[in-house]
């Protein structure tokens, strides 16, 4: 495995990084204080292709590689998570869920508007009853006629509100468990399918987080994603892909985290120096230096495994698992080292602070991580 990455991924994340500090950083404060979803600047990152970045060029895509994509989403993180969840989200969930488990004909006919962000995708599986145990859902599916009827909602669902294109689990044969679980593609403005907006979160503030509700909602079979009562091994395969950006949107707000203390321990004076020259400090900004490389370090081997084929469940679910907790820690320091500025709304760290904690909840928690991780140990 090459340590370094190559001449069109630097390129990429130097064209990232020169668009967020443009367009993103003079503004996510003002997003995260208004919870404010910001459509232009998602417009934008999406004629820049990296809404559709798993995509095959042929319906519209970037064809990048996964450790390419983990730098993008590393890129934008560290200047706002909440625009890296949006970015994360929409193409390591909906969208991966409807390119690899879709029809042709369902493929055709919404990636490519996916693809150049003229629709965003959103993907529903957590309920107000059902959370790490996905299983547990309650939605149903009920064949009727030519196609199915859904009922049941859907909890804290990333692009609920702005989103165009769900996809939707449900149960078609509730009996079967885990066994009986089907996918579904609905559409915004489908007769008795409404969203309600979800405000007052701790952080990604101005990512955008709904209710999903379906009344009777009638989805023809043809919107059906995958085979009947596939759904459930289907979305363990879409995580186990969307932990690996997960990971990379961690480190990137802890390189955040630790970019910003840097700045501020060399620019702030103490008894007569920097504060920087402390050796406490430099500590604690060594340990987080070290910690986020090798949390880099995880992720991109998560990604070089997939890209290469391989299975990598478990390293998956490590890198995820390490990268959000280093990124935790890395936040708690760098408002420790800004001091009682870290506790005002006037510095990054404050934001990035609140925004990491998603990390070691989003995509499975902290907990089905070390689930994860000890069951595939135990298969050897």
């Amino acid at each position: 495995m090459d340590f370094e990455l190559n001449e069109s991924q630097r390129t990429l994340v130097a064209t990232v990084r020169d668009f967020c500090v443009r367009e993103v950083k003079p503004h996510a404060q003002e997003w995260d204080r208004e919870e404010r979803f910001p459509k232009e600047v998602v417009e934008h990152i999406g004629q820049l292709g990296l809404l559709g970045m798993t995509v095959p060029e042929e319906l519209g895509g970037s064809a990048l590689d996964t450790l390419s994509v983990a730098c993008v989403v590393e890129e934008i993180a560290r200047w706002d998570g909440s625009l890296a969840l949006t970015v994360a989200s929409h193409n390591g969930l909906g969208t991966s869920h409807l390119l690899r488990f879709g029809s042709d004909d369902l493929r055709r006919r919404y990636i490519p508007e996916i693809a150049a962000g003229r629709k965003l995708a959103a993907w529903a599986l957590t309920e107000p009853g059902s959370g790490s145990d996905a299983a547990g859902m309650r939605t149903t599916a009920v064949r009727k006629d030519k196609g199915w009827v859904l009922n049941g909602a859907k909890m804290f669902i990333t692009q609920g509100t702005v989103g165009d294109v769900f996809v939707v689990l449900a149960l078609s044969d509730p009996g079967k468990r885990q066994k009986g679980v089907t996918a579904f593609l609905l559409e915004k403005g489908m007769k008795g399918f409404s969203q309600r907006p979800l405000h007052g979160k701790l952080g990604m503030r101005s990512s955008d987080t709904a209710e999903l509700v379906m009344e009777d909602v009638y989805v023809e079979d043809w919107r059906r994603i995958g085979e009947v009562g596939g759904g459930f091994v289907d979305t363990l395969k879409i995580l186990d892909k969307g932990r690996i950006t997960i990971g990379a949107l961690a480190v990137g707000l802890g390189r955040g985290a630790l970019e910003e203390s840097i700045a501020y321990a060399t620019d702030r004076k103490a008894f007569g120096k920097p504060i920087a020259d402390f050796q406490a400090l430099r500590w604690m900004m060594a340990d987080m230096a070290t910690e986020l490389d090798a949390a880099r370090l995880l992720v991109w081997r998560a990604a070089f495994l997939c890209d290469e084929g391989k299975p990598y469940t478990r390293e998956a679910a490590v890198a995820k698992l390490f990268a959000s907790e280093a990124a935790c820690r890395a936040a708690a320091q760098g408002v420790q080292i800004h001091g009682g500025y870290g506790f005002t709304k006037e510095f990054l760290v404050e934001r990035i602070y609140r925004d990491v904690k998603l990390c070691t909840i989003g995509e499975g928690t902290s907990e089905i991580q070390r689930l994860v991780i000890a069951r595939e140990l135990l298969k050897a």
